[in-house]
C-alpha cells in the first residue's frame, strides 16, 4: 500500500484520495516511513529487523497483526527510539504532515507522547517545539506544492505512568504554540481515566479541550471514567460502546435495539467516536463481534445515529490510509459518496477548533464532495 495508489468509489469512480478528509485520530510514532526509519536509526546506531524499507513496512504490518493491544503496541519501541532528537522528531513530524496532505486531508490532529521523547537529553519543552517545527515546514512544503493544509497537535500523557498533571500542564503551556487538545492513551485495561483526575481536572479548569483512549482494550467502565473523570469530548476508538447496545429482534428490513445509559448518553450528546476499522480489527478490539471488517460494529453505531469518524490510528502498523480506510468501509458496507461525506462532517465538527474555524472546514468538505 502506498500514499499514490488510487481508490475509486464504486460505480461513479470517482477518486477517494482527491476528496477533502480531516483526521482527528492519528499516532506521530504510528505514521513514520520506513526508509526514514532506517536512516535515523542508523545515525544514532539502532538496530532494526532489516534495514531494507519494504522488507520494515512488512515487519511492522506482521507485528502488528496479533490480534492485541498488548503486541500491537511492542512495535512502537522501534519507532520511538529513532524520534529522540530534534531531527528525528522534525523530520518525523514534517513527513507525517507531507504524507497526510497526500491523502488528501484538509485538517489533521497529531497526538503524540512527549514523555517517551526525552531518552536522548531532550526537554518536554525541546520535544514539543520540536515536532512543532516540523509540523510547520510540513505545510510550507504543502503550500508550496500549491496545496492547504492545517495540522494540531493532541498531547498525550501514557496511562499507565504517573506524569499526567505534568504532561497536561504542558499541553495548557503550549495552547496557543501548536497544542488543540489532550489525550491519555497506552494500555487502557487496569488504567482507568480516574488514575489520572488531578490532570483532567486541570485541563476542565483551563477549557482544553479533552479526548481519551477509551472503549478499545476495555469495556464500558473504561468509558464510562472517560466521560466521567476525564470529561471526554470524544472517544479515542470508543468502539466496544457497542457492548451497550443490545440487538432485541431483526428481520429482513430492521433491526430492533435498546441502548444502555452509557450509549444513550454518547450518542444524545453528540459525542464523536474515533473509529480506526483496520486497527480495531488488529488489536481484537471488536473480536467479540468477529474477525472481519463487515463483523465491525461501525455500521451499527452509524445506522443508530452515534457521530462516527474514520481514521487510521497507526498507518504504519495498519499498513493503511485514510483514503483506504474509507475504502475498505465503503465496500463491506456498500457507502456511498453521501455516507462518506457524512463521516468528515462528523470530524470537522469534532474537531478541536474554534467554531469559525470549523465552519470553514465544513464548507471546504461539501465544496469538495460537491465537485465530486
Amino acid at each position: 500500500m502506498t500514499l499514490i495508489e488510487e481508490f475509486l468509489m464504486p460505480g461513479g469512480g470517482t477518486s477517494i484520495n482527491t476528496l477533502p478528509k480531516i483526521s482527528l485520530h492519528d499516532h506521530l510514532d504510528g505514521g513514520l516511513r520506513p526508509q526514514s526509519i532506517i536512516e535515523l536509526a542508523d545515525s544514532i546506531g539502532f538496530v532494526l529487523p532489516t534495514t531494507d524499507a519494504g522488507a520494515l513496512g512488512e515487519w511492522f504490518a506482521d507485528q502488528s497483526n496479533a490480534g492485541s493491544l498488548v503486541e500491537y503496541l511492542k512495535t512502537f519501541d522501534v519507532t520511538t527510539a529513532v524520534m529522540q532528537t530534534r531531527e528525528g522528531l522534525s523530520r518525523v513530524a514534517r513527513e507525517f504532515v507531507e504524507d497526510l496532505a497526500d491523502d488528501g486531508v484538509i485538517y489533521g490532529e497529531i497526538r503524540w507522547a512527549p514523555e517517551q521523547h526525552t531518552a536522548r537529553g531532550l526537554t518536554l519543552n525541546d520535544a514539543v517545539e520540536a515536532v512543532q517545527d516540523g509540523i510547520e515546514a510540513g505545510i510550507e512544503n504543502v503550500e508550496q506544492s500549491g496545496r492547504s493544509i492545517r495540522i494540531g497537535q493532541l498531547i498525550t500523557a501514557m496511562r499507565h505512568a504517573n506524569r499526567s498533571l505534568e504532561i497536561a500542564e504542558l499541553a495548557v503551556r503550549y495552547r496557543f504554540d501548536g497544542v488543540v487538545g489532550f489525550d491519555i492513551a497506552g494500555a487502557e485495561a487496569g488504567f482507568p481515566a480516574s488514575n489520572h483526575r488531578a490532570a483532567f481536572d486541570l485541563l476542565a479548569r483551563e477549557f482544553m479541550p479533552v479526548t481519551v483512549h477509551a472503549g478499545e482494550a476495555d469495556g464500558l467502565d473504561s468509558i464510562r471514567s472517560a466521560l466521567f473523570d476525564g470529561r471526554a469530548l470524544r472517544l479515542g476508538h470508543g468502539v466496544r460502546l457497542a457492548e451497550d447496545v443490545t440487538i432485541e429482534r431483526q428481520d429482513d428490513d430492521n433491526t430492533f435495539v435498546t441502548l444502555g445509559p452509557v450509549a444513550q448518553w454518547v450518542r444524545d450528546r453528540e459525542l464523536p467516536l474515533e473509529l480506526s476499522p483496520s486497527s480495531n480489527l488488529q488489536t481484537g478490539a471488536v473480536a467479540a463481534w468477529g474477525e472481519d471488517l463487515f463483523d465491525h460494529p461501525f455500521d451499527l453505531l452509524y445506522q443508530l445515529g452515534f457521530k462516527v469518524t474514520v481514521n487510521t490510528d497507526n498507518r504504519l502498523m495498519s499498513d493503511t490510509t485514510l483514503t483506504q480506510e474509507l475504502a475498505l468501509l465503503s465496500d463491506a458496507f456498500g457507502y456511498d459518496l453521501g455516507d462518506l461525506e457524512t463521516f468528515q462532517l462528523n470530524a470537522a465538527h469534532a474537531a478541536f477548533l474554534p467554531l469559525e474555524d470549523r465552519e470553514e472546514l465544513v464548507e471546504a468538505i461539501e465544496a469538495g464532495f460537491g465537485d465530486a
